[in-house]
C-alpha cells in the first residue's frame, strides 16, 4: 500500500472531481443518439455521417476517460490510490500529478509499451 499524505491525497482527488465534472459536461455536448440534419444533398449527407462518426469516437474517448477517474477516485476511497497494478509498488507523486489516474509505475509502463 502507498502511503501518501493526507494533503497530496486531497489535493489528487480534488483534481480528480474537476476532471471529472468536466467530462461529465463535455459528454453532454456530444449526443451522438441524435444524428446530424445538414440537409439532403450529397455532400450535406456526408458531412452528417463524418459529424457524427467524429461525435461517437469523441464520446468513446470522454467516456473512457471518466471510467479511469472514477476508478482512481474509488482507489482513493479505498485506500489503495497509487499503488501500481503490475509490481504493487507506489507510484511516484511526480507521476500522479502529471496523469492522476494513472494505475501503473514509470518503470512497468514503459515495459509494457516496449512489449506491445
Amino acid at each position: 500500500m502507498a502511503h501518501f499524505s493526507a494533503a497530496f491525497l486531497k489535493e489528487m482527488k480534488v483534481s480528480l472531481e474537476e476532471m471529472k465534472t468536466k467530462i461529465e459536461h463535455e459528454l453532454k455536448g456530444t449526443v451522438t443518439d441524435e444524428f446530424p440534419d445538414y440537409g439532403t444533398k450529397e455532400d450535406e449527407n456526408a458531412e452528417e455521417m463524418a459529424t457524427y462518426e467524429t461525435n461517437i469516437r469523441l464520446e468513446e474517448t470522454l467516456q473512457g476517460e471518466l471510467r479511469d477517474i472514477v476508478k482512481a477516485l474509488s482507489t482513493i476511497d479505498d485506500k489503495t490510490y497509487g499503488v501500481c497494478k503490475y509490481c504493487k509498488k507506489p507510484i511516484a507523486e511526480e507521476r500522479l500529478r502529471a496523469r492522476p489516474t494513472s494505475g501503473s509505475c514509470v518503470e512497468c509502463k514503459k515495459t509494457i509499451t516496449q512489449e506491445a
